[in-house]
């Protein structure tokens, strides 16, 4: 079984309320490490906490909307608190997908989604690196095959995950010297709350998902489990040696034209 030294470390997990952010904080838990759950939905938070309090692991919550810098912030600051000011790990996995175009895109819906989708990660980030450094942590943000790919309809959605591929390489050059390595892990369509949060009803996700599996050569859609193992991975000392590197993890998908 592999080793991920992860026991004893400290690690940040946003979007950990949901689909890959939660399957993430789990697997950090049952591997050792303390994790602060950052989101929205405390209520959730709390349900995450629990299952991982209830097999032996250590989670604190921290509802916050991280669009608020302010608020972002005071959390950070709570968190670290809580850490005696170790941390190892940073994930950037909240994230809001919609549908538009170059048309019909309103200027509040692309701020929106920077916000949440690129903002929010160059920030926390900025606000980990201090704490990082002492460590020689790690951070993964979570993108997707859109960052990677052009598809239509999506266009301020994979626009933003563009630009946090362009923020990993970025950073992990302006962050190696320090010993802090920096990755993105860029899933195809993966079984979430995305989509549904995004506008589509239960129908046509469905219909969605059975799409999909035409257009992913592996002939079917991921699962949250399996972005976290490649996290995980990454976050290891296995990965010593790779920073910068935006992975695709999507049965394909970014090997195929669009259908």
């Amino acid at each position: 079984m592999l080793d991920t030294g992860l026991s004893g470390k400290t690690a940040i997990v946003t979007g950990a309320s949901s689909g890959i952010g939660r399957a993430t904080s789990l697997a950090f838990a049952r591997e050792g490490a303390r994790v602060a759950l950052v989101s929205r939905n405390g209520e959730r938070l709390s349900e995450v906490a629990a299952k991982i309090q209830k097999s032996g692991g250590e989670a604190i919550v921290a509802p916050v909307d991280i669009t608020n810098t302010n608020a972002l912030k005071k959390s950070f600051e709570t968190i670290m608190s809580h850490f005696s000011g170790q941390l190892d790990i940073l994930v950037n996995a909240a994230g809001i997908i919609a549908t538009g175009t170059i048309e019909n895109t309103t200027l509040h819906d692309w701020d929106k989604m920077f916000a949440i989708n690129v903002r929010s990660v160059f920030y926390l980030s900025q606000l980990a690196v201090h704490f990082l450094k002492k460590t020689k942590g790690t951070i993964v943000n979570v993108s997707s095959v859109t960052g990677l790919r052009a598809f239509p309809n999506v266009l301020a959605y994979a626009t933003s995950k563009a630009a946090v591929d362009q923020l990993t390489r970025s950073a992990a050059l302006e962050l190696a010297p320090m010993g802090i390595r920096v990755n993105a892990v860029n899933p195809g369509v993966v079984v979430t709350e995305l989509h549904k949060r995004g506008g589509m009803d239960d129908e046509t996700y469905q219909k969605f998902l059975e799409h999909s599996k035409t257009t992913h050569p592996l002939g079917r859609v991921g699962k949250p489990e399996e972005v976290a193992d490649l996290i995980l991975f990454l976050v290891s000392p296995h990965a010593g040696w790779i920073t910068g590197v935006t992975y695709s993890i999507d049965g394909g998908r970014a090997q195929t034209c669009f259908r």
